[in-house]
């Protein structure tokens, strides 16, 4: 058992906690394997259980995001959770609560595999398993626990003897993951026989890249890569509602609504060859991305 510090009363102890961890980490002092020097809050290591490295470096980079330690740390999310599926979520704020607020500098996730595994039992298994698969399962657990309800008003009218405007509920969830990581990209699709273009909008949180080149490229090769236009032909041809037939067509996607903290996910395997094949592409990732929604 990792001993635990009591909570911060207020959220402005909690900002006071992450300035204090994520802004000023060159100053902070190294941590000793002895114990000898002061742990440093948020700076604490992960136990290995046994090949779960793809779930550990998950871990750490939820836990090194500044809003969702404080919505974690501050108590929000209790107020939040949903009963009947509450298990991961609270297992994920102990986890957080010791990595953060702990003296130790190296806690175990046990609890949180446990939970995890209790839904998607291939996690307990000591073996391999995928990162960005691992990610996906966790926030869509955090989402079903933390989700909240919403009704938004829209108005149509109904034709009749005399039109009248009436209110139609459309219920919506929003947690604090849509919140943080929902995006939505925009597919433009042109028929190349009859030239009439559809659209379709699809929401996502992790953004899958396509990586170009087998020697080295950057993040923004890779973002160029995956907007450029592609032409599906062959068994890849998608229905036209106007031809009534399938037919070939040009699509090009395009961030419609871009997420606070966008993922991204680096396609290394290669599944256009047989056996398929890792990429051990060298990339770069540069300081500041600038980015703007398209229409």
């Amino acid at each position: 058992m990792t001993s635990q510090r009591s909570l911060p009363a207020d959220d402005f102890g909690i900002y006071y906690v992450l300035a204090e961890c994520t802004d000023y980490y060159d100053t902070l002092p190294v941590k000793e394997a002895d114990g000898s020097q002061p742990c440093s809050q948020g700076v604490t290591g992960l136990r290995n259980l046994g090949n779960t490295c793809y779930m550990n470096a998950i871990l750490q980079c939820l836990c090194s995001i500044s809003p969702l330690v404080e919505y974690f740390l501050s108590g929000k999310y209790i107020t939040a959770l949903q009963n009947d599926c509450s298990e991961v979520a609270t297992a994920f704020a102990y986890l957080m609560t010791d990595m953060w607020l702990g003296d130790s500098d190296c806690v175990s996730p046990e609890i949180f595999r446990s939970a995890l595994g209790n839904l998607y039992p291939a996690f307990t298994k000591k073996t391999q398993q995928d990162a960005q698969e691992f990610l996906i399962y966790v926030l869509n657990e955090l989402h079903e626990a933390l989700k909240k309800y919403h009704y938004p008003r829209r108005r149509s009218h109904e034709k009749g003897s005399a039109q009248r405007c009436c209110r139609k509920w459309i219920t919506t969830e929003t947690s604090v993951i849509t919140q943080l990581f929902e995006g939505q990209l925009n597919y433009s699709i042109v028929c190349l026989k009859c030239e009439k273009c559809t659209y379709k909008n699809e929401v996502f949180t992790v953004l899958s890249l396509p990586i170009p080149s087998e020697y080295e490229c950057s993040l923004q090769d890779c973002l160029q890569c995956f907007f450029q236009q592609d032409t599906l032909t062959w068994n890849n041809q998608i229905h036209c509602s106007f031809c009534e037939t399938k037919q070939e067509t040009a699509v090009r996607a395009g961030i419609s609504k871009a997420p606070k903290i966008i993922i991204f996910h680096l396609k290394r395997f290669d599944i256009q060859v047989q056996p398929k094949r890792k990429l051990r592409t060298d990339y770069s990732l540069p300081h500041s991305l600038i980015w703007t929604s398209t229409p």
